[in-house]
């Protein structure tokens, strides 16, 4: 079994492996590991690491300082922001505006790098749990709910923030939010776009545990999954994989077209502008 190995992505993502546990860790916690082009790229390159590494038993995701994950980079929606500005729209996606590579879609892939850095938790063939505090906002809480279990203090704030920007969740939130609780609660959290703490995520079923202490309780379970046999591990996850994804590389092909009708049409730009000018929003019938 591995033990002690380090590796850090683009100054962005931390991975250290010991005694079968890989310990992810974002680290930008001056941004509140805010998503930006560097930390797409830094979190698809350590996912795809640790798919083929066969020496793991369970990974623990998690943020440093006080924040999972807040979100796309602030800078992404000024640049919406002066784009609109400007009478300019958009042509990619909301995540595609905080990166050249992150609409990128590779040969043979059902996501491109936005969706995969949320998807390859999936992929990686051991249950990855995810430790949850601060905030898990927008991309943050879609990357959030790409892991197998959610641990979770009792104050962090969620939100699937995307339609508050004009947008819809286009990194596999909707997917994977659907397997989780009753459609009608997924609506609810998508069409307002509200903050709910952990307790309320609980309640709902987005949230596994909670925890005082999510990163200790976190690691107190990936040991636990690490103490069985790891082929029954990995069967089990395969097998429960197959059921809840089924259908995925076409809702996943579906989120690319529909987020691409949206950006930089007028009612997405004014959600942009009348939030940056912090005013009331004007917005037109919709177009599509």
């Amino acid at each position: 079994m591995t033990v002690n190995q380090g590796k850090n992505y683009n100054d962005r993502v931390t991975v250290e492996i010991s005694d079968g546990i890989a310990d992810v860790r974002l680290d930008r916690a001056d941004k509140r590991n805010a998503l930006d082009p560097a930390m797409f790229d830094a979190i698809a390159k350590a996912g795809r690491d640790l798919v083929t590494n066969r020496e793991i038993r369970a990974v623990v995701l998690s943020g440093s300082g006080n924040s999972f994950c807040a979100g796309l980079d602030f800078g992404s929606f000024q640049a919406m922001a002066d784009r609109g500005s400007a009478n300019d729209g958009a042509k990619n996606s909301s995540s595609e505006n905080s990166g050249e590579n992150a609409g990128v879609m590779q040969p043979g892939a059902i996501t491109h790098m936005a969706q995969q850095i949320c998807w390859v938790w999936q992929e990686v063939p051991v249950p990855v749990v995810a430790a949850l505090q601060g905030h898990a906002l927008g991309g943050g809480m879609q990357l959030a709910l790409g892991a197998d279990i959610r641990v979770a203090h009792a104050e962090t704030q969620f939100s699937m923030r995307e339609v508050h920007w004009g947008l819809i969740p286009d990194m596999t939130g909707t997917l994977m939010l659907s397997r989780l609780v009753r459609d009608d609660v997924a609506k609810d959290l998508v069409f307002s776009a509200r903050v709910i703490l952990g307790t309320e995520a609980h309640q709902l079923g987005v949230v596994t545990r909670l925890s005082d202490k999510p990163l200790e309780t976190a690691m107190q379970i990936a040991r636990e999954i690490a103490e069985r046999s790891p082929d029954a591990v990995r069967g089990a996850k395969a097998l429960i994989n197959r059921l809840s994804n089924d259908g995925a590389a076409e809702h996943f092909a579906e989120e690319r077209r529909i987020i691409h009708s949206l950006i930089g049409k007028p009612n997405q730009v004014e959600a942009v502008m009348s939030n940056f000018e912090k005013r009331p929003a004007k917005f037109v019938p919709p177009t599509v």
